[in-house]
């Protein structure tokens, strides 16, 4: 029976805590004993988590660099990120149905000694194809690594209120990750080189991949079944499509017949998929794990909170450089303070309160926080100052991103059978994935659109001067900021009314 909370709701229960029987849950024959390293376990999974995520950004301060030395082109710098980004992407709900039927721990080493493997390569790159294939392993390898990591997590802890507290570990890290690469990411290219940004990820692997066979046991369902081949083929087509077209849009503009023709392709490929996924024997990804309201609410407040907050570390990161004229150090350094929110909201204020707080108040005043921020940023001008402007904005995102991202992981991952765990984990990283790709290129749009309205309104000359380039960069920002608030007070009402727990008929 669920836990009742004053009002009548339901808590979300764990996987292996017994549930109300229901069609799209299976009801586990009893709780199995709490894992004794289970903590040891977490830091295991952290490590990886924190590798995964903090590479989407770790390369971007040191991408400068990394095109000088190998002579990439400008046209063909972005494909660092889009490689990894495609693969990643693109073969998540693959990699979450692998690790279901090959096993969570095994998948997990084989996809952390790849992705050590696949960085190694990339840092030694001695031109641009090398790396943007490393780059391509590095992501096929984390979309083995990701779902197994949420999957062993889900398994491993039980009790609600430590289920809390490493969710809320993990909601840091998920949260915190990106910020955190931009430190890393910062340091190794000022005092090392560009290679170091992806050479990072190998002490970090070895480390994890050392715990893994001492602290990690999987608690797979099924090991039986057949890997779903038409269904793979068309799921990770349709989201290589679309990550494919998002990524071109920004370069080539909407219209562009290479941002269309992927587009369309990757929603009538994803529409075959939803059909395919309702006959198929054996699905890649079985329906029922979506058509779970509760599950369904918490993946599209993930869905539209990295929409709205990917922008800001991409345009707060070109704001502190080329308008204030930071040094890559001190911009990376400028992201503590959203690190350090995402940390206490996450783990001291969204973990201890989940187990007594309806998840949905969580996430939609998380989402709240950080519209406020994102508002404070709007207001940024070329003359702003850290400290009084900055800052405070840094704060409200991270509490805010902290308070939303652990319920939404604890959430979207209770209630699922043992044997469908890593596709669920990899329903989500997905849906972030997505969402953080969409954004990019949404809010970028958006920015670079308002930058050359505000120009061409107020250059009378044929050049602008350095002070008039500064203000539109700000302008079109600003205007994106404004777009990022609209779309997390949509995240908090997406949550408030969709992440409702059914009421115990007894």
């Amino acid at each position: 029976m669920s836990k009742k909370r004053p009002g009548g709701e339901s808590l979300p229960s764990a996987p292996s805590t017994a549930t109300s029987p229901s069609p799209d849950h299976e009801v586990p024959a009893a709780t199995p004993a709490p894992d004794p390293k289970r903590w040891w376990a977490l830091a295991v999974i952290a490590l990886a988590q924190l590798m995964v995520i903090l590479d989407g950004t770790v390369v971007n301060i040191a991408l400068p660099s990394a095109q000088r030395a190998l002579g990439m082109s400008d046209a063909d710098r972005q494909w660092v990120i889009t490689a990894y980004t495609l693969a990643f992407g693109g073969l998540l709900l693959l990699g979450g149905r692998i690790a279901d039927l090959v096993g969570r721990k095994r998948t997990f080493v084989i996809g952390l000694a790849g992705f050590a493997a696949a960085s190694a390569l990339g840092g030694a790159a001695t031109g641009p194809g090398m790396l943007f294939g490393a780059r391509a392993l590095q992501g096929a390898f984390a979309a083995v690594l990701a779902p197994s990591a949420l999957s062993l997590l889900a398994t491993t802890f039980t009790d609600p209120k430590e289920r809390a507290r490493a969710f809320g570990v993990y909601g840091a890290l998920a949260g915190g990750g990106s910020a955190v690469g931009l430190i890393v990411g910062g340091l190794l290219t000022e005092y090392l080189n560009w290679r170091w940004s992806l050479y990072v990820n190998v002490p970090i692997a070895l480390a994890a991949l050392l715990g893994a066979p001492a602290f990690l046991r999987d608690r797979s369902g099924r090991r039986s079944g057949h890997l779903d081949v038409p269904g793979a083929l068309l799921g990770c087509g349709g989201l290589v499509a679309l990550v494919y077209g998002f990524s071109e849009a920004e370069p080539r503009g909407w219209s562009s017949p290479s941002v269309l023709t992927p587009l369309v392709a990757g929603v009538a490929l994803l529409a075959a998929f939803v059909w395919w996924q309702s006959r198929a024997a054996s699905p890649l990804l079985p329906l029922r794990i979506v058509r779970d309201r509760v599950r369904a609410g918490s993946l599209a407040t993930m869905g539209l909170a990295t929409i709205g907050m990917f922008g800001v570390f991409l345009f707060l990161t070109y704001y502190l450089q080329v308008v204030l004229g930071y040094p890559p150090v001190r911009t990376g350094l400028a992201f503590v303070p959203i690190s350090a929110g995402i940390v206490i909201g996450a783990t001291q204020i969204a973990a201890r309160l989940l187990p007594r707080t309806a998840p949905r108040t969580l996430m939609s005043s998380g989402m709240v926080l950080a519209a406020a921020g994102m508002v404070l940023l709007s207001s940024l001008t070329v003359h702003a100052q850290y400290v009084t402007h900055v800052l405070p904005a840094l704060l409200l995102l991270g509490l805010g991103m902290g308070l939303t991202f652990m319920p939404v992981y604890a959430t979207a991952t209770a209630g699922v059978p043992a044997q469908d765990a890593g596709v669920a984990s990899a329903v989500l990283n997905t849906v972030q994935q997505m969402g953080a790709s969409l954004g990019t290129v949404l809010l970028n749009t958006i920015a670079t659109s308002a930058t050359g309205r505000y120009l061409h309104s107020h250059v009378r000359g044929p050049d602008a001067d350095g002070a008039t380039l500064d203000q539109g960069m700000v302008h079109g920002f600003s205007v994106a900021y404004r777009c990022s608030a609209g779309v997390l007070l949509l995240a908090a009402l997406v949550a408030g009314l969709t992440v409702r727990p059914s009421k115990d008929p007894s």
